[in-house]
Order: C-alpha cells, then structure tokens, then sequence
C-alpha cells in the first residue's frame, strides 16, 4: 500500500528488469509520471493508477 513506502525513495525492479524509480517524499513518483489513484485492492494485488506510459529504457 502507498502508505508503506510513504516518505521513501527506492530503485525498484521492472518485469523486464529495468530499474524503476520509486519517490514518495511529496506525493508518489514512479519515474516522470505521478501517481494520480492508489490503493485500488484487487484479487491478485494492489494497482496504481498512474498519470504517463512507462516504456522500457533498453
């Protein structure tokens, strides 16, 4: 949940193993897009929604 990680930063890894940057000093960041819905419970998870794409960088 968005509150664990509240007041954190952490380099995460993706499925494809890029590095993901995760920033939750002022709001949440997941590299340049920001985290507009979170907490969404689902049956296999948690979602998030965010506000950008996230492409891989290779």
């Amino acid at each position: 949940m968005s509150s664990d990680i509240a007041g954190k930063k952490a380099d995460v890894a993706s499925v494809q193993g890029d590095t993901i940057s995760v920033d939750a000093t002022d709001g949440v960041k997941v590299d340049d897009a920001t985290v507009v819905t979170a907490d969404i419970e689902a049956s296999n998870g948690v979602i998030h929604i965010i506000d950008a794409v996230i492409l891989p960088k290779s």
